[in-house]
């Protein structure tokens, strides 16, 4: 993310752009208080806005998703963890699942996304990989803003994808929940096949793991149940 304290409303975007055609399979990892398909609508009094979370001046609402659920786990669950020297792996405390679930869904119109997949796409948006990469909520405050200009200047864009950068073969991808008035039905229908409802049950835990562990990664299970 570049430092400086310039506007992005000072640059002129040329968007490359991807087309995820209808009937394409996400998974999300998402609070359990939200159904499979429900976008989270935007809070001034979130404490935890994510990357390209909404803004009092752009209140729309959002949803994260992936290409596939290992992915969906790790832009969620991995991001900053260590390895462990113990165990060469990452450990993910059992309070980060609590709450959660895991779902699939299909979408139900093609989606045209900005696409940040590339060092050409980041670059005609003006930006570079730090736009991605950076974490912690100083540097979200400033992609956010990012987000919200690329918004401004691109209106029929429904969302962005982007490389994953805890998965780099697959990919992640934010969509803007007042992009999809011409879908009646809304933009995506929940499938039941691979859900997981309760992540932090010993059976979530169980089948979260089984999905980590090529990322040598997992849920720290509780010492006693």
């Amino acid at each position: 993310m570049h430092e400086e304290t310039v506007s992005p409303s000072a640059y002129r975007f040329q968007p490359h752009w991807e087309l995820l055609p209808a009937g394409t399979h996400l998974w999300r990892m998402h609070s359990s208080r939200y159904a499979a398909e429900e976008f989270k609508p935007f809070s001034a009094d979130d404490p935890r806005p994510g990357r390209f979370h909404a803004t009092p001046e752009d209140p729309y609402p959002c949803l994260y998703a992936a290409t596939d659920s290992q992915t969906a786990f790790a832009e969620a669950l991995v991001r900053s963890i260590p390895f462990d020297r113990e165990t060469s792996m990452r450990l993910v405390p059992l309070a980060s699942v609590r709450g959660f679930s895991l779902n699939a869904v299909r979408t139900r119109c093609e989606l045209r996304l900005v696409s940040l997949c590339s060092g050409a796409a980041l670059a005609a948006v003006c930006q570079d990989n730090l736009l991605l990469e950076s974490e912690g909520p100083e540097h979200y405050a400033s992609t956010r803003l990012w987000a919200r200009e690329i918004r401004a200047q691109a209106p029929e864009a429904m969302g962005m994808i982007w490389g994953s950068r805890r998965n780099p073969s697959q990919r992640a991808l934010v969509l803007f929940g007042d992009r999809f008035a011409h879908c009646a039905d809304g933009p995506l229908e929940a499938l039941s096949h691979g859900s997981i409802p309760d992540l932090g049950s010993a059976d979530g835990i169980k089948k979260a793991n089984e999905v980590l562990a090529p990322l040598y990664s997992a849920i720290k299970e509780p010492l006693h149940r």
